[in-house]
């Protein structure tokens, strides 16, 4: 383990962040991995939400925070999502598809916007059509649900956490009855009471449970946020205790198939951030699940690098995140597994109060996504 102490854990990850920021710029631009030529948003959007975790936006200065503000604010498009031109209708996100293109990214932009203390300038137009009578139902019956919940786990997060957000921060007129719809219609479709995923996966096969426990975290996100009863939560609960691997992460080869122990820092946070926040909410099984999250702490630390304090997406694979300005290689760190392993350990010091993490005055934000915390007690 890197370090055991909450200062050092705290110091050398903001050390890391720090590192990739282009110092000779208007403040803001982060570089996704040492190495890269240019900055992009992703980048700079989880800058914002690895450094308001730890606190660490509070000590900005008035012109570094608007500077950084105006860079983010600057990439909105007149329909109210975020386009990044180094990487927008390129490579993995040609087409601008809808579960990794601008509805994606715009959904990491807002969460970043809130915790810099400021909202998107425009409305989400874009959000028009889902509004409609029918419009979501619609949509929502159009997807792959049967074959690729994993992709559509994540088409209905960017709709559904950009709803929650146009309907609590920009007044949207309709966002909040069309976001009970969308819950609604997830309660009465493709959801299977004895795992309590959602899909058409033969789930008896880790990896197509691992690719439907992806689908479900995202989902559950969007209930966890609306205070909303998680479907089968007993079951889920059984379900992603059973993902837990002897190492103490929960993969099982959605990135890795050769060696499918070895997890991401995605598979990780599938199943860590939703046994955190569903132990909050039922006794069930709650020992279980501290316990597990307890194995998980120590292999989640693992990721970090000592040399630079910065954490990696997988232990000995390289990684793209669909740009090569989004790469890294084998062992090097990167800002999407950063803030996925820190998110982490902030979810996991909520009922670990005891551990190393759990010493860390950890913030969050009640921006809908990932970074808020609405446990249950």
């Amino acid at each position: 383990m890197p370090n055991s102490q909450p200062e050092q854990l705290k110091c050398q990850t903001l050390t890391y962040v720090e590192n990739m920021r282009l110092p000779c710029a208007p403040y803001g631009r982060y570089l996704y991995a040492a190495g890269m030529p240019i900055p992009v948003l992703y980048a700079s959007a989880y800058a914002a939400m690895t450094r308001h975790l730890y606190g660490d936006l509070q000590g900005l200065e008035e012109r570094e925070r608007r500077e950084w503000i105006g860079y983010l604010q600057s990439h909105q498009d007149e329909d109210g999502l975020f386009r990044d031109a180094a990487i927008h209708n390129q490579q993995m996100f040609e087409g601008d598809p809808e579960w990794c293109g601008r509805r994606h990214l715009s959904c990491y932009v807002v969460a970043a916007l809130a915790c810099l203390g400021v909202v998107a300038e425009k409305p989400q137009r874009w959000l028009d059509p889902f509004c409609e009578p029918g419009g979501m139902e619609g949509w929502l019956e159009s997807r792959d649900w049967a074959e690729q919940p994993d992709i559509v786990g994540n088409e209905v997060l960017n709709v559904g956490a950009l709803l929650q957000y146009a309907r609590d921060f920009q007044c949207h007129p309709h966002a909040g009855d069309t976001m009970r719809r969308l819950l609604a219609w997830l309660n009465d479709h493709y959801l299977d009471a004895e795992t309590g995923l959602w899909g058409g996966l033969d789930n008896r096969e880790p990896l197509n449970l691992a690719r439907s426990v992806h689908a479900a975290s995202r989902l559950w996100s969007l209930y966890f946020h609306d205070h909303q009863p998680i479907p089968y939560m007993e079951r889920a609960i059984d379900t992603l205790l059973r993902m837990q691997n002897p190492r103490g992460g929960f993969g099982w080869g959605m990135y890795n198939q050769e060696n499918p122990w070895n997890s991401s820092a995605i598979e990780d946070m599938d199943a860590i951030d939703p046994l955190a926040r569903m132990s909050t909410l039922t006794e069930y099984r709650r020992e279980d699940v501290h316990m597990a999250l307890a194995r998980a702490l120590p292999w989640v630390l693992v990721n970090q690098n000592e040399d630079d304090g910065g954490f990696v997406f997988m232990r000995d694979v390289c990684f793209s995140y669909g740009h090569e300005l989004m790469m890294s290689e084998a062992d090097v760190s990167a800002m999407l597994p950063t803030w996925l392993r820190t998110q982490s350990l902030a979810v996991m010091a909520q009922v670990l109060p005891d551990s190393v993490v759990g010493a860390i005055p950890w913030q969050f934000c009640e921006c809908p996504g990932v970074q808020f915390w609405r446990g249950g007690r």
